[in-house]
């Protein structure tokens, strides 16, 4: 039997009796995951800083196709707001089986003019956001016997990034505590993967210029927010239960090893 929610089809709950948390999950690959998520079963917690009404219409899109799913307002940098989410969690679905660590900025500076306090944005979301959501959530997963964790990187955690040197340094990072927790807690059934999308055809800031043809891909195109949602869908679910420690490049070969 085949399932489909908002667009991302594929064999139906998988994921049933899970519940996962996705932070920054108002828009492109956050917001495709959320929906992937569902369409295998999982209850969603849909996480956001600032875009609520965003992040409200993919809830009420998952609540639409008959799945669950309640929204947490909370910045991932800040300990306490997470660890409030979490009991806020706890308290909706009873327990947190998958956390996605999606959320992230994406700026650009030349290194020269980077101040300190445009260094220190995409680790303090990155960095800490992992370390708190991570120690947040890992408590229920170890009473339920299990989880996943997926961390979003990036390309540029591995090849750098003209003008992105904070953020080429953010991924890099997540990288390493990814494959560190599933050491940690591997024998714990935790699995915890990193994917690092390519160029993605999603939707860009204020003042980004459009993106131009791709000439480097062999694929011919830039990548879909549900071509990466649907990746994460299967890291949470049982088809990739001896799957960990691993950084997943999906990226049409513009990046091969």
């Amino acid at each position: 039997m085949t399932t489909t929610t908002a667009g991302v089809s594929g064999p139906g709950n998988e994921l049933a009796g899970k519940v996962a948390l996705i932070t920054g999950a108002s828009r492109n690959i956050g917001r495709a995951t959320a929906l992937a998520l569902a369409a295998g079963g999982a209850a969603v917690a849909v996480n956001t800083r600032a875009s609520r009404e965003d992040a409200a219409k993919v809830v009420e899109e998952i609540r639409a196709a008959g799945g669950q799913a309640e929204l947490f307002i909370a910045d991932i940098a800040d300990g306490g707001a997470v660890k409030a989410m979490a009991e806020g969690i706890l308290k909706r679905f009873g327990r947190i089986d998958i956390l996605v660590l999606n959320a992230s900025v994406r700026t650009e500076r030349p290194f020269l003019e980077l101040s300190y306090e445009e260094w220190r944005q995409p680790l303090a979301i990155t960095h800490d956001g992992a370390f708190f959501c991570a120690q947040a959530c890992l408590p229920s997963m170890l009473e339920h016997g299990g989880g996943a964790i997926i961390t979003l990187g990036g390309m540029q955690s591995l090849s750098g990034s003209k003008h992105r040197v904070h953020g080429s340094v953010a991924k890099h990072g997540l990288v390493g505590m990814t494959r560190a927790l599933a050491r940690e807690f591997g024998d714990r059934g935790i699995r915890a993967n990193c994917i690092a999308p390519g160029t993605m055809n999603t939707t860009r800031g204020p003042g980004r210029a459009p993106r131009p043809a791709p000439t480097n891909i062999p694929l011919g195109r830039y990548g879909e927010a549900e071509e990466i949602a649907s990746v994460v869908r299967f890291l949470a679910g049982p088809g990739a239960s001896f799957l960990t420690g691993q950084t997943i490049q999906v990226n049409g070969g513009q990046m091969m090893f």
